[in-house]
């Protein structure tokens, strides 16, 4: 079958490789039909990413349809189309016992820890699989990037007409925002991209958009009748800008961290207490986020179809991922068709 390896930074190959074995008991044999490419996929390619190790076949957005099961498999078929939890917890740790798998202190992630989807077929345990009889495989492959938003703003405790600052429109940042405006918050962007910053603009009623991180703290003190947002979700991934974050947040306030950098982040101390802040990371997501995603999708409460800008076949893929790292290409969320 037809594999794509990031065989080492800035370089894929793609070469015929084993297909899976017969599942074994509450595994599932899939179809991988789309592969989303995110930041964790870009970030590899660069070698950027924290706890990675090459080669590696990336691929963890993934819509797949169930071709065989295992013994022992109930509520998954021969036929679903699914989108897939990639998270591989153990289940007994005690972020496991207590919900919150995505926390797992021996946690592996498809595509990032082990062996993703970018290829043709592959073996899931089938407790990973979502079904969905409405989305299509694209929509399916972007449900875990949306999982990402709706698990940072439920973790942030937004409520309704809070003023938040989104600081980063890439596609996490994008879902941060698709998810604080389904809670009803009043969004601030702070972005530097023209073409992030027109894409959000035609499909969000933000409050105002900040062009120049330097100048933050006036912008928003002018809109904001003197005061800063309550909430700032950095999703940037960028050092500079997430130490700069913690001047940009009310006293009081949240600040959530859904980006991930190598770096390390600092803060004054005195400043920090002075202003008695709430500071959480963000990481992946639960199967519940996911589920909610879909049901989403589904209602229509969120078109995914502005989303997906751009598609390649394996064959393509070492030539244009290069491209997939600029934003002024206007690429919001890249995928690999594997049929």
């Amino acid at each position: 079958m037809q594999t794509v390896i990031l065989d080492q930074p800035g370089k894929f190959v793609v070469q015929d490789t084993a297909p899976p074995a017969t599942p074994l008991p509450g595994q599932a044999r899939v179809r991988v039909r789309r592969i989303g490419v995110c930041g964790t996929d870009l970030h590899a390619y660069q070698g950027k990413q924290p706890f990675f190790t090459y080669p590696r076949i990336l691929g963890h957005e993934l819509g797949v349809e169930v071709i065989q099961t295992g013994d022992g498999v109930s509520g998954v078929q021969k036929g679903d189309t699914c989108c897939v939890v990639p998270y591989l917890n153990c289940g007994a740790c005690l972020p496991c016992r207590i919900g919150k798998p995505n926390c797992c202190t021996r946690l592996e992630v498809l595509g990032v820890h082990v062996d993703g989807g970018m290829r043709e077929e592959i073996l899931i345990p089938a407790e990973k699989l979502i079904v969905s009889r409405r989305l299509s495989f694209e929509q399916l492959a972007l449900v875990e990037t949306l999982s990402i938003g709706a698990h940072a703003v439920d973790r942030s405790g937004v409520q309704s007409g809070e003023t938040v600052l989104v600081v980063g429109a890439g596609p996490i940042g994008l879902s941060v925002i698709q998810f604080a405006h389904l809670a009803g918050a009043r969004i601030v962007l702070m972005e530097i991209s023209p073409r992030r910053i027109d894409f959000c603009a035609a499909r969000f009623p933000l409050e105002d958009v900040i062009r120049d991180p330097e100048n933050a703290v006036n912008r928003l003190r002018g809109l904001l009748n003197g005061d800063l947002p309550m909430v700032v979700f950095d999703a940037t991934g960028n050092a500079a800008s997430m130490i700069r974050a913690f001047q940009l947040v009310s006293n009081g306030g949240r600040l959530i961290f859904v980006g991930i950098t190598q770096q390390e982040i600092s803060f004054q101390g005195p400043e920090f207490h002075r202003k008695e802040l709430t500071v959480l990371s963000s990481r992946n997501a639960r199967r519940e986020d996911l589920e909610r995603v879909m049901g989403d999708m589904e209602t229509g409460d969120i078109d995914s179809r502005p989303w997906i800008t751009d598609l390649a076949y394996p064959s393509e893929i070492d030539a244009v991922f290069p491209s997939w790292l600029d934003p002024n290409t206007g690429v919001v969320k890249a995928m690999v068709r594997m049929d």
